[in-house]
């Protein structure tokens, strides 16, 4: 019976630097491998074990990295084990075969965003607009699907992300606070649309699936059982779903529990 297994990779499978959450004195602190390097710089890890089960992972089920990174941002990233054949970028907006877009995927994604949603430009404008030069870094519009603004996280205004919330709900638009980033993303814009996908592709018996997001809601509910690490937005809000798994375990240990829960149900 094929299985499929789809993974959000930020602060689920791979972590910066910055978001290893490491308790444990240094001495005892596990060894880390790189999974990326920006601008010739390492930023993100995963545990040596962790690293050992992406590769019997590979071996042993359909693999599908899931992310809102771009293509571009998610080329950068090197895991252990097997390319995958499948990979899903941008939230669920490009479905990636073997490298390559799909583009009957993509072109159904944009016309039904089209049809249900104002424009990335429109809902950039307003986040630009109304955010406030002390806390915002940088803002951009990714692949031409959603916008997300990089903020100085300790500035930010609790309100000010409410705020945005409830003006981008009418606009067939919803938003997600990561890290240092404010996202604001096309409610059919969805990572578990893309994972169903792959499993109507693959004729897929069983969907495995873990993420730690307001983004990763559809996808852990596409899944028949999900992982949710003990850290990130969805533990913020004391989210859970049926045959979701709430783990303990926070920052880089959590990846490592994601992985081998994936490899027990299997």
């Amino acid at each position: 019976m094929t299985v499929v297994v789809a993974s959000d990779l930020d602060r689920t499978l791979i972590y910066s630097a910055g978001a290893l959450g490491l308790t444990v004195p240094d001495a005892e602190a596990p060894r880390l491998l790189c999974v990326e390097v920006y601008q010739g710089k390492p930023l993100s890890y995963v545990t040596e074990d962790a690293a050992e089960l992406l590769v019997e992972l590979g071996r042993r089920a359909v693999f599908v990295p899931t992310t809102t990174r771009t293509r571009e941002q998610y080329g950068r990233v090197r895991l252990p084990g097997p390319a995958p054949a499948y990979a899903i970028c941008a939230n669920g907006g490009h479905l990636l075969v073997d490298g390559v877009s799909d583009p009957d995927w993509r072109a159904a994604v944009g016309a039904r965003l089209a049809a249900e949603c104002a424009p990335p430009a429109e809902v950039r404008e307003h986040m630009v607009r109304a955010a406030d030069e002390r806390w915002l870094l940088k803002e951009r519009v990714a692949e031409d699907l959603f916008a997300y603004l990089v903020v100085e996280r300790e500035l930010l205004p609790d309100e000010w992300v409410k705020e945005l919330a409830a003006w981008a709900e009418e606009l067939g638009w919803g938003v997600s606070l990561q890290g240092r980033k404010v996202y604001a993303v096309p409610k059919p814009l969805t990572k578990g649309a893309a994972v169903r996908e792959v499993a109507r592709r693959t004729g897929a018996g069983t969907v495995l699936g873990a993420g730690d997001s307001l983004l990763d809601v559809d996808l852990l509910r596409a899944a028949d059982r999900g992982w949710r690490p003990g850290h990130g937005e969805l533990a913020d809000v004391g989210w859970s779903g049926p045959g979701v798994t709430v783990l303990t375990e926070r920052g880089v240990l959590a990846g490592e529990a994601v992985l081998r829960g994936f490899l027990a149900a299997i």
